[in-house]
């Protein structure tokens, strides 16, 4: 072995070579001592053992020195040191130096049961660990890692994945080699139909690979999920399959939260991840495979873990997670020139992603948005021309409901085929519905303001004991944004209704916040009043939030605070979507929030900048999402279809009107607000009426 390559590398190789001299030279029988020369010197002398008496040198330099041992935990050996103790003296060559001076890279080899293995690296020590950990992973071809190395006459505790990320797998160090503890339910089997390793002692005789291990069938589901088995998903999935590649292919997002997504082919199925680098990505996509294939959930902390929907599940919820998330920031950056543009400036960024099947391939982005504002009161429009919350699952929502709009254009069309492109189909009994399998989903970069962000995220060890007193005060209170700012206050029991006046005077215009509106639209639906016209209710499959994501909290918010809602009508439900965080949640982002916000709707050529404040653009236009724009839209829908509408009224003289005949929708609206008031959780506060009643220009 190049021993002088590895003076540096750690002092367990030196450990190894003075070990090694020592059993050369001594033994209890005194066998292997080296015969004395005639003149009474030579080298074998120095290592000859000293022995009672005045035999041999009294000199102090030839006396063997006892090693001091120093208490203190076993320092982790690093995959050159393990490898060495499995296979002591193998030879490391230089096979190639390249690069500038200021940046080599060299490659190493080592030959290990007649095969070469290659490492790269900076510096020779660094290319020598490389090719050690390739060549340790090679040894995993037996049932688990622990059997491998007790066919070898070695055992290890903790089977370590060496291409783990320690600062994503703290847990992840090397032990060392040390007594292992009683084997869990082997997956193969001796063949005399019992665990293979049961009889096995501390450091069992080695055993041919292959020799009497047999394939047995995978355990059941259970047998999978070992919360202490101490082992990352991508050294779990190379025990079941081993030999994998894992392919990088891709890497977007902005600088402070940058994404990148690995995938692996395990049984002709590919599986991506995501994460906040190459190792936990690869680890992501690990999971997924073992979710789908095993159907193995590996322990994580309770409160990080998806909360699936009620009804059809058509996809993994991690998975889906971190698609719908890429696919809304690679968006982003692609309508901001890669976040270059003034306008990528944000706090908040929110959007919808359709998907039509079980392939999250094949999803489509809706919309997306920015914005965590609202209108100064002094703005308010009387003719539906300003947006009154541009908080960005707001303008997410709004700028879906624009996009259903769309979709209704197209029975506008006399041809079948122009129909047929169209999300929604006929219902037998009037309106339309959408088609099977269309499910939106709706991703916000943070938790929604409110109730869902009510919470310490840094004490998820109180927190993950379960909310036990869900009405206490600020837990599931209903909460008002505030004016010209950030954050929300509870609701006060009394002055609920706001008026026009009032506000113009000075009163400050109080909005619901985020977690309330979505706990609405969990009931009511996101369609709004007016598309109820057209439309059966449609709910959001699944909220994806990018960090401050806690199960427990966000789903008190987004409707277990209402789980006791009666009397909703029919067709309207008490909606439970798929709850879940993503992989490599985004970084806190702390200074002021801008004061713009931005939407794009899928067909928009570009995005759209509304300043919060006033609710319109910095030119005073009307936004394209404002009551008035969608109000248009639906007028022209109700002449054109009015034989096939859900509601039969005669055409409304305002907008006003026009929501108000919606009755169903008003009664499932009632119904919320009254379960919110009867769990003593606040009332909801209204806009002034006068901001509603206004018709369009003839």
């Amino acid at each position: 072995m190049d021993v002088d390559e590895e003076e540096n590398m750690s002092s367990s190789s030196t450990d190894v070579k003075e070990n090694r001299n020592l059993d050369n030279v001594s033994c209890k029988d005194g066998q292997g001592v080296g015969e004395q020369l005639p003149n009474g010197s030579g080298p074998s002398n120095r290592k000859r053992p000293l022995e009672e008496g005045t035999n041999g040198h009294t000199h102090s330099k030839f006396r063997a020195k006892k090693r001091k041992k120093t208490p203190g935990p076993v320092l982790p050996k690093n995959a050159l040191m393990q490898l060495n103790e499995i296979k002591p003296g193998l030879q490391y060559k230089l096979l190639s130096q390249t690069g500038p001076v200021h940046a080599p890279v060299f490659v190493m080899t080592v030959e290990v049961n007649g095969q070469m293995f290659e490492g790269m690296g900076p510096t020779k020590k660094k290319a020598k660990l490389n090719a050690a950990e390739k060549a340790l992973r090679s040894f995993v071809q037996f049932p688990n890692a622990s059997e491998a190395h007790l066919a070898m006459g070695r055992t290890l505790t903790v089977n370590t994945d060496f291409t783990s990320d320690q600062a994503d797998f703290p847990d992840m160090l090397f032990n060392g080699f040390e007594t292992p503890a009683a084997p869990e339910e082997s997956f193969y089997l001796g063949s005399n139909g019992s665990s293979s390793l049961n009889s096995l002692g501390e450091y069992p005789l080695p055993t041919p690979p292959g020799s009497n291990l047999v394939q047995a069938p995978l355990p059941p589901p259970s047998a999978f999920t070992s919360p202490s088995s101490g082992k990352n998903p991508v050294m779990i999935l190379n025990e079941l399959r081993p030999g994998l590649k894992y392919d990088f292919v891709s890497e977007s997002g902005e600088s402070h939260a940058k994404n990148f997504v690995m995938s692996v082919t395990v049984d002709a199925q590919t599986f991506e991840g995501s994460g906040r680098n190459k190792k936990l990505a690869k680890a992501r996509a690990a999971q997924a495979a073992l979710s789908a294939l095993f159907n193995m959930q590996l322990d994580q902390t309770p409160s990080r873990q998806p909360i699936p929907r009620e009804g059809l599940q058509l996809h993994l919820p991690q998975v889906l997670a971190d698609a719908v998330s890429r696919l809304v920031v690679d968006k982003f950056s692609e309508l901001t020139d890669n976040f270059t543009s003034p306008h990528a400036r944000r706090k908040v960024l929110a959007g919808v992603v359709m998907t039509t099947g079980t392939d999250v391939k094949e999803a489509q982005v809706i919309c997306v948005s920015t914005g965590t504002k609202c209108i100064n009161g002094e703005y308010m429009s009387d003719r539906g021309l300003a947006l009154n919350d541009c908080h960005a699952e707001i303008i997410a929502r709004r700028s879906l409901i624009r996009y259903l709009y769309t979709q209704l254009e197209f029975f506008l069309s006399i041809t079948k085929d122009d129909q047929h492109k169209s999300i929604f189909v006929h219902c037998d009994k009037g309106g339309y519905r959408l088609k099977d399998n269309v499910q939106f989903h709706l991703y916000i970069s943070t938790s929604p303001c409110g109730d869902a962000r009510i919470f310490s995220p840094h004490e998820a060890g109180v927190e993950d004991q379960g909310d036990r007193h869900p009405n206490r005060k600020a837990r599931g209170q209903l909460r008002t944004k505030i004016e010209s700012g950030e954050g929300t206050i509870p609701v006060r029991s009394s002055n609920t209704i706001q008026t026009w006046d009032g506000v113009l005077q000075g009163e400050r215009l109080l909005t619901m916040s985020c977690s309330d509106k979505i706990a609405r639209w969990n009931v009511v639906g996101i369609q709004g009043s007016l598309m109820s016209y057209f439309s059966e209710p449609i709910y959001f499959s699944s909220i994806i939030l990018g960090s401050l994501y806690h199960a427990d909290h966000l789903s008190r918010a987004m409707y277990q605070r209402i789980a006791d809602i009666e009397d909703l009508p029919q067709q309207f439900t008490l909606n439970r979507p798929l709850l879940s965080g993503i992989s490599n949640a985004e970084a806190r982002q702390p200074g002021k929030a801008p004061n713009f916000s931005v939407n794009w709707t899928v067909g928009d050529q570009a995005l759209e900048v509304i300043n919060a404040t006033t609710g319109k653009d910095d030119m005073g236009r009307a936004s394209r999402l404002c009551k008035h724009a969608l109000y248009s839209r639906w007028v022209r829908l109700h002449s054109k279809l009015s034989s096939v509408l859900r509601i039969k009224v005669p055409k409304p003289s305002s907008y006003h009107d026009a929501k108000q005949a919606a009755t169903e929708y008003h009664s499932a609206k009632q119904a919320l607000i009254k379960a919110f008031h009867k769990a003593g959780l606040g009332a909801w506060v209204k806009k002034p009426i006068e901001q509603d009643q206004f018709t369009l220009s003839p």
